[in-house]
């Protein structure tokens, strides 16, 4: 039989264990790194989140961002597109992680697999290198890689918390698009 002092400590060490279990079970939140989750592969019918573009189609580096509470990721067709959605000061969705293609091994026209905890990255910003959408940020796991890039095809290194809202924002182009 429990006395009063030894259930209440039981019942206290169960809670603290399940907890623990929780906060294990719901991985790192939008701070610090991807705890648990491993990225994805991109399929044939991996779509863009944000306009239902086929990421298989297009070239240059590609997201997927995992929230809290899903077991499949948003996929975007670009950098840009990943730092807008995270950036806004609306998303309310607790990001678990968010993995982007490391560029210094990825093949631009055709990426595949490759993937890196997006917050560690060196990104290239003002390439004349284009992805899926035009302008895009380039990711790379090693700076060295990243400023090669920037060498041979322009654009500055930046780390992901130096990018602000207004380095990405969405128009698609079509506003300053004179042809239209």
């Amino acid at each position: 039989m429990c006395t009063h002092h030894a259930c209440q400590s039981r019942r206290r060490f169960l809670m603290a264990a399940a907890g623990a279990g929780l906060l294990a079970a719901c991985g790192s939140g939008s701070e610090g790194g991807t705890g648990n989750l491993v990225p994805l592969e991109i399929d044939l019918n991996s779509s863009c989140a944000l306009d239902g573009m086929l990421l298989a189609d297009y070239p240059g580096p590609k997201v997927q961002m995992h929230y809290a509470g899903r077991a499949e990721p948003d996929w975007f067709c670009d950098t840009i597109e990943m730092f807008s959605i995270y950036l806004n000061p609306e998303q309310a969705r607790v990001v678990r992680a968010i993995f982007v293609q490391d560029m210094g091994k990825a093949d631009w026209d055709s990426p595949k697999g490759h993937w890196i905890d997006a917050k560690t990255a060196f990104y290239v910003f003002g390439s004349r290198r284009l992805g899926s959408m035009g302008p895009t940020a380039a990711s790379f796991s090693i700076e060295a890689e990243a400023k090669a890039f920037a060498d041979e095809h322009g654009g500055r290194v930046l780390r992901f918390n130096d990018v602000t809202p207004d380095m990405v924002v969405l128009d698609g182009g079509a506003l300053h698009d004179q042809r239209m």
